[in-house]
């Protein structure tokens, strides 16, 4: 074989080298509404929605409270998280599809209107609130027939918080059931050790005022760790042990209940389908998964469907232009990828969510984040226009689900009802 020239070599190289960059070039993403997106694009239509909505499919709604159902049946209690699903038509929803009226409850003000309009419910508060709060609950109690003394849990985190709520019990003369929370891996708080437990103990065995009503081991953590060399297994394998340290514990002191007669909470929606009962935890606490944002594509969620997504308005189309002084940018960032040659802006923007329909849409890096007017690009081939809707997939339900008014409800083809939401609220 004869060898190569010195200017046929670096011709060939250059042309190597050049079909190599053209094989790095983005490929065109872009595609009209799949048929779901599409059907959701025509209900909201016909529905007169024309600003941003949070939409929740009831169907794949009902499908994820069924397979969160079944895993705990007859195993678990189950807890639906009130933070996560802030918004009463659909904790109703869920509370009467998996039989539970059991919430757990993160701030006053939804304590407040849970315990006011839904009294029939069973309360474990979420984290530990300052004793202020709680005083303030007690002096406008909720004239529903919520009876606090059987029905409310507070959850207490440290010797002081403890001797707080043991005072406010006696300046109230009123009886409280607290639930103690315990670390178990996350040190996020909550008692770190059996000497803390110890002292714990002992105030609520000399205080008749107040009444242990079980444990909260939050673990979701667990799911966070890399699968690497077997570190995810040894945090679940942590977890459940101190658990039951803790567990082990109060039950060999004047504490000691029958465990049927306790609330040991633990789990998240990252973690519940680990625990089947057999641990020393008896309930697992559920919310975002049962709507699936994004932020719970994990292993072990993967038979639970997206069940809410944002849908907000196309208001203006066309050729993607940069701003004046950097137009060439655009110039070129279009020949280079085609994904960059078309620009829409939707009605508002810049929220905890990520395009996920028409496919192949994705925020501009050049001209940054608007709340207002956010610009999307995408090659063209989505095919929208003004008033057509682009659907967002949030990360997460917690506060996202109350940031567009009333949920639109998705069933069968058409917008059925309009759910309320709470007020914001951290």
């Amino acid at each position: 074989m004869p060898l190569l020239t010195r200017r046929q070599f670096i011709g060939t190289a250059t042309v190597a080298a050049a079909a190599g960059v053209v094989a790095l070039r983005p490929t065109d993403q872009g595609a009209p509404y799949e048929p779901y997106f599409a059907s959701l694009n025509q209900a909201l239509k016909a529905a007169g929605i024309g600003t941003p909505t949070l939409v929740i499919d009831r169907a794949r709604l009902h499908a994820n409270a069924e397979h969160v159902q079944a895993h705990v049946q007859n195993r678990l209690h189950l807890r639906l998280v009130n933070k996560s699903l802030a918004c009463m038509p659909l904790l109703d929803e869920l509370s009467k599809l998996t039989g539970t009226q059991r919430q757990m409850v993160f701030n006053l003000p939804y304590l407040q209107l849970l315990t006011q309009q839904r009294p029939q419910s069973d309360v474990l508060m979420g984290k530990p609130l300052p004793v202020v709060a709680a005083a303030r609950f007690y002096a406008q109690p909720p004239a529903s027939g919520f009876d606090a003394s059987r029905q409310l849990q507070w959850l207490v985190d440290t010797p002081e918080r403890l001797r707080q709520y043991r005072d406010l019990a006696r300046a109230q003369k009123q009886s409280m059931r607290v639930n103690i929370e315990i670390d178990v891996g996350l040190h996020r708080g909550g008692v770190p050790d059996l000497d803390m437990m110890k002292t714990m103990v002992q105030l609520i065995a000399e205080e008749p005022l107040l009444h242990w009503a079980g444990l909260m081991g939050y673990e979701a953590h667990t799911e966070k760790i890399p699968e690497i060399g077997g570190l995810r297994e040894q945090s679940r394998a942590h977890s459940k042990q101190a658990y039951q340290r803790m567990l082990d514990f109060v039950q060999a002191s004047p504490l000691k209940a029958a465990r049927d007669q306790l609330t040991l909470n633990t789990a998240g929606s990252p973690s519940f389908k680990l625990h089947d009962g057999s641990g020393a935890a008896n309930e697992v606490s559920v919310g975002s998964a049962m709507v699936k944002p994004s932020d719970f594509d994990t292993p072990l969620l993967t038979d639970m469907q997206p069940a809410a997504f944002i849908a907000t308005p196309v208001l203006k189309t066309g050729r993607f232009v940069a701003p004046d002084g950097v137009e060439p940018l655009s110039t070129a960032a279009g020949w280079w990828d085609p994904n960059q040659r078309a620009s829409l802006f939707i009605y508002g923007g810049h929220w905890l969510a990520n395009p996920v329909a028409p496919a192949g849409l994705s925020p501009s890096g050049l001209i940054g984040p608007s709340s207002n007017q956010q610009i999307l690009l995408g090659s063209g081939k989505q095919a929208l226009h003004p008033d057509d809707f682009v659907f967002l997939r949030p990360t997460q339900s917690e506060a996202v689900l109350q940031q567009f008014g009333d949920i639109a409800v998705y069933e069968n083809g058409r917008i059925t009802e309009m759910w309320p939401v709470f007020p914001a609220q951290a």
